[in-house]
């Protein structure tokens, strides 16, 4: 077996004797995955042996950590009964334990260093789902997100687009005759949910400095991937937030790496842990779009691998495109749950040893039905598999642990302190103030000259701003911002 792959774990008879080993090849990491299996079957423990296979191979990974116990992938395990029993069973050669490089992020800034976006990078699509908008409402954010784009201001933070909100509220007359219809009500409604968005972290999340994504493709001294963990032990209790925020940062990727095609190994591989929360209540235009991502970000050299219960959570399209698959057990108790164990079973290729749909149900805690790539890009034929032991801790980690990794982080300095540079609030700030000085000098040029200025002649608020914007465009901008795939900026390369 190639050195650029990952061990497994031991292939198993119907006596469960170990027969061969099961190996995850490096070269083809980037035809994506699926960790799935019911609760306590094992599914951490899985995801944890892949991705420190990953780090030791050169890869850096991002996964989110929402139970707290991924976090042991950073520390050395120890020698337990258990362990060493199928160290030996399985045969592993060299077996050793060691923690692997890592960096924990936080959206809440507390269990990691910070981790933010700007309004402007998150995109009218995304955030309109974060904020579950109607259509209407998404037309109006579109419309906010247009003029911004087009005038060159920069949406950075909520009071950014709150700003901007209200001036198209009390302009909604003359911005309507080049954007279209933008109600005051359809703006209040969107007011109110951002404060929603706030109450919820928002107003910490969305700034700056914004996360750059070389931070998160790292390698440490000795050649092996860091592996990014997002503590989402809180940021699950959002699922929206959570979803939105794991979609965003697959969306980055994707518009921001240049394509590679297939190489030795991937450029980063990314969990998604929880994955069926990426796509409940999705409407069909955003699904289509993550679809898409899936099939063309392998090309960036990216692998993608969702974790979740039943592999019926994942839309077939997206299941179409995983060629790596780890089934730990799953449970049929109603006719829905025998449903998906057939579902499932057929997702794989036949081994004439066993039947599939009732081994699925008999798999102990640690074995899995195990189907990779070979190196023709084929599935092989599906596996029990005993899956290898992590050679890092099984569990959680301490308190001390924990702030001794934040406070060595490399990128900490970085991200620790946030910054408040000019943006569409100032700039709407000073129109503001620009023009009720005008109107002022209106008022009393009318009242000594004691004659009402024609209506037509008057130059209104609406009018103002984009004379002065378009003078201002020269000067400060000087171009347009364009947006791309899922409402993102497209960056030049």
């Amino acid at each position: 077996m190639s050195k650029d792959s990952i061990l497994l774990g031991g292939i198993q008879d119907s006596e469960d004797n170990v027969t061969g080993k099961s190996y995850l090849l490096g070269s083809l990491a980037n035809r994506h995955g699926l960790i799935a299996g019911a609760t306590g079957t094992g599914k951490t423990v899985s995801l944890q042996v892949l991705a420190q296979g990953f780090s030791k191979l050169g890869v850096p990974v991002f996964a989110a950590d929402i139970k707290g116990d991924l976090a042991g992938v950073t520390q050395a395990g120890s020698e337990h009964p258990k362990v060493s029993e199928r160290v030996e069973k399985i045969g592993i050669e060299n077996f050793s334990f060691e923690g692997c490089p890592s960096i924990f992020w936080d959206v809440y800034q507390k269990n990691g260093t910070p981790i933010r976006t700007t309004i402007s990078e998150m995109g009218p699509t995304l955030l309109s789902r974060l904020m579950d908008l109607n259509e209407t409402q998404e037309g109006v954010l579109q419309i906010a997100f247009s003029l911004a784009d087009d005038e060159g201001m920069l949406l950075l933070d909520l009071k950014d687009l709150r700003s901007m909100l209200q001036w198209i509220a009390d302009n909604h007359k003359d911005i309507g005759k080049e954007y279209g219809s933008a109600s005051p009500r359809s703006v209040a409604a969107i007011q109110r949910r951002l404060l929603m968005i706030e109450e919820s972290g928002g107003d910490i999340f969305f700034g700056e400095p914004a996360l750059k994504l070389e931070h998160l493709m790292q390698k440490d001294f000795s050649g092996r991937g860091v592996i990014s963990i997002l503590d989402a032990t809180t940021l699950i209790n959002n699922p929206r937030i959570y979803s939105t925020f794991l979609l965003w940062l697959m969306r980055e990727l994707f518009t921001d790496l240049p394509e590679i095609g297939d190489q030795a190994l991937p450029k980063m591989v990314f969990f998604f842990d929880e994955a069926h929360l990426l796509f409940d209540s999705a409407p069909k235009s955003l699904l289509d779009e993550i679809i898409k991502v899936v099939k063309l970000i392998r090309s960036r050299g990216v692998g993608l691998y969702f974790i979740t219960q039943n592999p019926q959570d994942i839309p077939d399209p997206v299941l179409a495109q995983l060629g790596n698959r780890i089934q730990h057990a799953l449970r049929a108790y109603t006719p829905k749950e025998q449903k998906a164990i057939k579902a499932a079973a057929q997702s794989f290729r036949v081994n004439p040893g066993f039947k599939t749909e009732e081994l699925i149900t008999q798999l102990g805690v640690g074995e899995a039905l195990v189907s990779t790539l070979n190196e023709d890009g084929e599935p092989t034929v599906v596996e029990k598999v005993l899956m290898s032991p992590p050679n890092s801790r099984i569990g959680t980690i301490s308190d001390e642990e924990r702030k001794s990794i934040i406070s060595s982080s490399p990128v900490r300095v970085t991200y620790e302190t946030a910054i408040d540079r000019e943006s569409a609030f100032e700039l709407l700030k000073v129109r503001r103030e620009e023009l009720e000085k005008k109107k002022a000098e209106e008022a009393e040029q009318e009242k000594k000259e004691k004659e009402a200025k024609s209506k037509s002649r008057r130059q209104g608020p609406g009018e103002a701003f984009f004379k002065s914007m378009v003078r201002t465009i020269g000067t400060t901008v000087g171009r347009t911002i364009i947006r791309g795939v899922l409402g993102s900026i497209t960056k030049g390369r």
